[in-house]
């Protein structure tokens, strides 16, 4: 190695989670002349996976192959990573390991093996250790999610590896949460059994993967893993351009830093303004309450979920417990529905033979007011605002609506302090919205959701998603209402998920129901429209 500490830059299989490990050529042959100028040890140019049911670029297998193709500097040794559970499924560990490399290290590019292991398969996949050395490799294993173990589990992971020739044991702060203190603790507490070298992987939530890093060297961890401009999983990792600036400075060293300046002002930076990792406030929550940072990944990436539904998925996920990644999960938070539809309270003893207008919270109901409170004064149709949004004098609303779990859980409060009764599905709702609730007059109407199913009962309904429209289409069929008329429904954009559900609502809803529905201001959805002027 270079350094007495091993700088491991894992960019290409890290950061791939934002670009489906499909770098482009040139961008790799710039990035191994970065690495090399700027004093790296080890670059771990991907995964290497068996696996193959979606396009992934050359980083999400790492060939022999595909190595062999680019011109990596004789300084630089070359790494990549297996996830363990490719290792302890149905096959067995020597059946998978021939296949990922059936070469030897004499006859392979690849220097050093490293596994990904969540605690749960880490004896199971310890074996891999004397099968890869056998061939000639460095092995690493990477002990995911361990700032949640308790000594006891950390010590005993120790000790099960103590068994095994491993170059270097590494623990990962998967979920971002660690602070200096906690990190001294958890080297402390792996050195009371493995006397071999240590390696860390860090990550950005509360902005000290840096910190941590740096910490771990001074506690004699020797294996630093690090990202450019921190490209990874999440808020990312330590960022490489500074680690090598403060590892240089412990060595005495000179470090040529503009090739890899370059490449991030070309390449990376550009891709970071688009993909947005690094630390935010979503980001500190989610390290602060120990929840995975994927699900604030797949938040910011939906543009259905906008910053109270982010919020308070995060607050939902810390009572339920966020620490392992699922879509399923994730979805759950808006299909929260999915028991029979329960209810109490029947519409019509509101809405019967009345006219309704729905309240959304498109700029063109503020854009608008003036002529939308008139049609109010002049038509007197029943009002029902969605959620907590207060555009128009709250004299002028009559009702209100809430029923997405997430958007419940962040206006618990607001609803409280508002003064028109509240349509919900009270009969569903998790015990701490119900508290939060308990001093508000809530209307309970059912609510079951059943993908492409629009369904209307007395007292519930059965609808394809939680969506505060569609509930409130719901209710307006259910109490038999003379006519439906919306406004503030602009439309999100034609490229804008939220359009495509929206429409796709609406259209359920028309022929599920045979009714119409007529938006008095202006729109982008394909509804009938009259304007709020003309009436």
């Amino acid at each position: 190695m270079k350094n007495e500490l091993n700088i491991l830059d894992c960019t290409l299989r890290d950061g791939g989670y934002y670009n489906n490990w499909n770098f482009p050529s040139d961008v790799v042959r710039d990035y191994l002349h970065a690495m090399d100028s700027a004093n790296v040890d080890i670059v771990e140019l991907g995964l290497r996976s068996i696996k193959n049911s979606s396009f992934k670029g050359a980083s999400a297998y790492t060939t022999d192959d595909y190595i062999n193709s680019l011109q990596v500097p004789n300084s630089l040794k070359v790494a990549v990573m297996v996830n363990a559970s490719e290792l302890v499924g149905e096959d067995s560990i020597e059946s998978v390991l021939s296949q990922l490399f059936p070469c030897d290290a004499k006859s392979s590019p690849v220097d050093v093996v490293r596994i990904a292991c969540h605690v749960h398969e880490f004896e199971n996949a310890l074996p891999a250790t004397s099968l890869l050395k056998e061939k000639g490799f460095i092995v690493g294993f990477n002990l995911m999610q361990i700032a949640d173990r308790s000594q006891e589990e950390v010590e005993s992971l120790a000790k099960a590896a103590s068994g095994y020739d491993i170059d270097a044991l590494y623990f990962a702060d998967s979920m971002g949460s660690m602070d200096s203190a906690q990190c001294k603790k958890i080297i402390g507490w792996l050195q009371k059994h493995w006397n071999g070298s240590l390696g860390i992987h860090t990550h950005d939530n509360m902005g000290k993967a840096l910190e941590n890093t740096l910490t771990a060297a001074e506690s004699g961890v020797s294996w630093l893993d690090s990202t450019v401009t921190g490209m990874g999983r999440g808020p990312g990792n330590a960022r490489t351009e500074e680690l090598v600036i403060e590892v240089a400075e412990l060595h005495n060293k000179q470090i040529n830093l503009v090739p890899l300046l370059s490449l991030i002002n070309r390449y990376f930076q550009p891709l970071k303004n688009k993909c947005g990792w690094g630390s935010n406030p979503y980001y500190f929550l989610s390290g602060k309450y120990g929840i995975h940072p994927t699900f604030v990944q797949e938040m910011l990436a939906d543009s259905r979920f906008d910053e109270e539904d982010i919020l308070a998925t995060l607050e939902h996920l810390k009572v339920e417990g966020g620490s392992k990644f699922s879509h399923d999960t994730l979805d759950a938070t808006r299909k929260f529905y999915n028991k029979p539809a329960q209810g109490t309270w029947s519409p019509k003893s509101c809405l019967e033979g009345k006219d309704i207008l729905i309240l959304g919270a498109g700029p063109g109901l503020e854009e608008h007011r003036l002529a939308v409170e008139a049609y109010i004064r002049k038509y007197r149709p029943v009002v029902i605002a969605m959620n907590t949004q207060s555009i128009l004098a709250e004299d002028m609303v009559d009702l209100r609506i809430a029923s997405h779990p997430v958007r419940l859980l962040a206006d618990c409060d607001k609803h409280v302090a508002l003064p028109q009764p509240l349509i919900t599905p009270v009969s569903s709702l998790p015990e701490d919205v119900l508290e939060s609730l308990k001093n508000k007059k809530c209307f309970d109407f059912g609510l079951k959701v059943t993908s492409e199913v629009f369904s209307v009962e007395e007292t519930s309904a059965e609808l394809p998603n939680s969506l505060v429209i569609s509930y409130a289409l719901a209710v307006a069929a259910s109490g038999n209402s003379k006519r439906i008329y919306l406004a503030g429904f602009d439309g999100f954009g034609a490229a804008d998920k939220r359009s495509e559900e929206m429409q796709k609502v609406f259209n359920l809803f028309t022929e599920s129901t045979g009714r119409s529905i007529t938006s008095i201001t202006n729109t982008s959805y394909d509804i009938p429209s009259i304007s709020a002027y003309g009436v």
